[in-house]
């Protein structure tokens, strides 16, 4: 993980990822959320096909994995990337990317509602209440200038999407035989083709074809949703799924960085103490005893939009 190599491919992802908040606000210009949302899938969808056949790779053939992998694209891809275009119409994209971090606790909770989890007097889940705390600190409902509002609420709910996607990839997709980077890219496929569904409702509008929108689109799908797996899954192969997640760590600050220095918008101190408070939660769930003796739930780092495939399949592979 020390190598310089190494560094720098998590510096990029975590670059690529956590700026994915601030291209959504640039694309926003000139087209509405589920313009967003299938031009992303179909841009990111693209790259991966090409990816996957350019190593050899197959899409899986079998019904019963593309049914699976309906259930995780859209809970995955096209929800989470529709609420998150749909949440900045009126959020900053600095508190979209702190919101996004709270996915590794839903993941958390979401594993004890299905017994995954079932130490509830552990240091994780004193971790899960802690950053739950830090998200109830973000949203300050108490506070005039508080977050609680119906953009925020779908960001937040974008946030619990990819969590039940995490969970049932591990549950369905992971280690079934197709390798990560054709499991990608047939989740793409499938986001691309569910977010056409939603046309009819969010997608007929006129688009203005703003120069920076357009740009910020290709960046969003090219780089941020189909170079973005890629890399992931090189650095997974690399360096193992663990090693992998603390890119993840990376991704709110990044967000809130860039969303005060290129959009100048507030760093309030209430938003980055929170911030604080869900990634020391985050980090408490991340712990695990070393004496386990059965496979325990794997709760994600920080969330970027979920790898769509298997991290702990693609430990397992050596990188091409």
């Amino acid at each position: 993980m020390g190598s310089r190599g190494t560094l720098i491919r998590m510096g990029v992802l975590a670059l690529l990822w956590g700026s994915s908040f601030l291209w959504i606000k640039f694309a926003l210009q000139s087209m509405s959320p589920g313009q967003i949302t299938l031009g992303r899938t179909l841009l990111g969808a693209t790259v991966l096909v090409v990816l996957c056949y350019s190593s050899r790779q197959r899409l899986p053939k079998d019904g019963k994995t593309w049914a699976h992998l309906a259930f995780a694209a859209f809970f995955g891809n096209a929800l989470p990337f529709f609420l998150f275009a749909f949440g900045e119409q009126t959020v900053d994209s600095g508190v979209a990317g702190v919101l996004n971090a709270t996915t590794p606790l839903w993941a958390l909770l979401i594993g004890v509602l299905i017994r995954q989890e079932r130490n509830l007097f552990s240091l994780r889940m004193l971790g899960m209440v802690v950053g739950f705390a830090g998200t109830l600190l973000i949203f300050a409902p108490w506070h005039a200038g508080g977050l609680t509002s119906w953009g925020a609420l779908g960001i937040l709910a974008a946030a619990i999407s990819y969590a039940v996607s995490y969970t049932y990839i591990g549950l369905k997709l992971s280690g079934k035989g197709t390798s990560p980077i054709a499991l990608s890219a047939a989740q793409l496929v499938t986001a691309a083709g569910l977010s056409t569904l939603a046309l009819p409702i969010d997608g007929f509008e006129p688009v203005e074809w703003h120069p920076m929108a357009v740009i910020a689109l290709l960046v969003l799908g090219v780089f941020g949703t189909g170079f973005a797996f890629a890399l992931n899954y090189r650095l997974i192969a690399d360096e193992g799924a663990v090693a992998a997640t603390a890119v993840g760590y990376l991704l709110p600050v990044v967000s809130v960085l860039l969303g005060a220095v290129v959009l100048g918008e507030p760093v309030t101190l209430r938003v980055v103490a929170g911030m604080v408070v869900v990634l020391l939660g985050v980090g408490m769930t991340r712990w695990q005893p070393k004496a386990a003796t059965k496979p325990e739930l794997v709760v994600p780092a920080v969330a970027a939009p979920p790898a769509p495939a298997s991290a702990v399949a693609a430990t397992e592979r050596a990188a091409e």
